[in-house]
């Protein structure tokens, strides 16, 4: 039995996709059961709540084999401690007193870097890692960069004024990654009972692009003119809190942008091992187009 969390999401559906492909036996942990996709719903054992609760966790956890584990986003939180380590406290005491034989998460690059330490989101990704770690748990936090997918954010403002907006600088060339191969990833090792210990796993995506290149990539793609533009970190905050997030979450969110800039994701070799497939152009075609053109 492989227990995933967050189901109802881009990375966890996938995951739940994979593993039933594969016919394995899958169990989701979901506040809201008629969220699931009606395709898989009948096909899974439902754990109804929140995984951030202990009696959830522990049933989830009861006879699992492996464990998906993703920390859902919390627009509302008042810490980034709140916000990962936080929310992750019962899972990880589940996983101290009704061990799992292996846990798969999702994390981020930056480990080791000059800035890892004022990252913001990053930051305390890391910080919930070392804690499952801790449990002594087999555990593989998948390390990802920027993901393809946060440009379906701008469907609105690229259908409007064909503008894709950030703090990020337009010319330093860093990874970005489809969701859809992150869970590709996740179902392998979820799959895969030889592996012990702790270890990072990056997840890199096929290839590095500027912010300015993946606009001039959409253009092509969509067949309107995009174009991305840096605003200040104060503006970005500003407007990530107008979009409904706490003060602490958006400045966790400018604080990643502006660790970016100095290289947060650049401290891992690309091979061979650690690209996915999924270029961003395919991804336009496949998850953007649709979503502008719709």
């Amino acid at each position: 039995m492989i227990v995933v969390t967050a189901p109802t999401g881009n990375i966890g559906a996938g995951v739940v996709r994979g593993l039933l492909e594969n016919d394995e036996q899958v169990r989701v942990v979901v506040r809201d059961p008629a969220r699931l996709d009606p395709q898989v719903a009948g096909r899974v054992d439902v754990v109804v709540g929140s995984h951030a609760d202990a009696d959830v966790v522990d049933r989830a956890f009861e006879g699992a084999d492996a464990v998906f584990w993703l920390v859902p986003a919390d627009d509302a939180a008042t810490s980034m401690d709140e916000a990962y380590s936080g929310f992750a406290r019962a899972g990880i005491e589940s996983l101290t007193t009704r061990p799992v034989p292996r846990v798969v998460g999702i994390s981020a690059l930056g480990r080791g870097t000059p800035v890892a330490g004022r990252a913001g989101h990053v930051t305390a990704t890391l910080a919930m890692d070392d804690l499952i770690a801790a449990t002594g748990v087999p555990y593989r936090a998948l390390t990802n960069p920027s993901f393809m997918d946060n440009w379906l954010w701008a469907t609105g403002s690229i259908k409007s004024t064909g503008t894709y907006f950030g703090p990020y600088v337009p010319d330093l060339a860093m990874p970005s990654v489809a969701t859809q191969d992150i869970a590709a990833v996740a179902v392998d090792l979820l799959r895969d009972s030889s592996w012990t210990g702790f270890e990072e796993r990056p997840v890199l995506g096929p290839e590095n692009l500027t912010f300015a290149g993946m606009a001039q990539i959409a253009s092509d793609v969509l067949g309107r003119p995009v174009e991305y533009q840096q605003i200040p970190g104060e503006d970005f905050k500003a407007t990530m809190m107008k979009f409904g997030n706490s003060e602490a979450i958006a400045q966790g969110l400018l604080d990643m942008a502006l660790a970016k800039n100095e290289g947060l994701d650049l401290n891992v070799a690309r091979t061979a091992g650690n690209s996915t497939p999924t270029t961003f152009a395919q991804w336009c075609a496949d998850v953007l187009k649709p979503a502008v053109d719709g």
